[in-house]
């Protein structure tokens, strides 16, 4: 199915009305999809609003001929990443639950100083290194994304990320 016409589409990526075609065309078919994997409206809904805010991040890289197969592999991405995502913190949960019983009041003021301190550290990187390492970090994505996301090279990327990491390794081991 032909969505895009030649005229919504320059030629390395979407015009605004053909990003809306798109839209209106694979909207309700991703949340589908998604719901079908999720079995909740919410999160397909969420799912779905991060695939398309991803594609108009990369609209000028976008192609009419392979956007429905980009639409679905962002989409089954997302939903991959958000599933593995959920698996850990309920993984960190049951453990923070089993290991309740032996925490001290001591350690428990340590754990809530040293998240003080890490918080104080990664407020301290720079605006595109902190950037990066909290796309990377805390949303899980992978430098590949983070440098569409951003237009960035990967390999900008990986160089803020290593500056990243070597001032929070730094300075966290300078406190403890």
């Amino acid at each position: 199915m032909k969505v895009l016409s030649d005229k919504n589409q320059t030629e390395t990526g979407l015009t605004k009305v053909g990003f809306e075609q798109l839209f209106d065309a694979y909207y309700d078919e991703l949340q589908h999809f998604i719901y079908f994997k999720s079995g909740d409206t919410d999160v397909a809904e969420d799912i779905v609003q991060d695939v398309f805010l991803k594609v108009w991040e990369m609209r000028s890289t976008v192609r009419g001929e392979t956007a429905r197969a980009l639409l679905y592999t962002i989409a089954a991405n997302l939903f991959s990443n958000r599933y593995k995502r959920m698996k850990l913190n309920l993984k960190l949960q049951q453990s923070i639950v089993e290991d309740r019983t032996f925490e001290t009041p001591e350690f428990e003021m340590e754990i809530k100083e040293f998240d003080r301190k890490l918080q104080r550290v990664i407020s301290e990187l720079n605006e595109n290194n902190r950037t990066v390492f909290l796309m990377n970090r805390m949303d899980q994505m992978t430098y590949n994304e983070i440098a569409a996301s951003l237009n960035i090279s990967v390999k900008a990327v990986e160089k803020r990320m290593k500056k990243a990491l070597e001032h929070v390794r730094k300075e966290i081991e300078q406190k403890f």
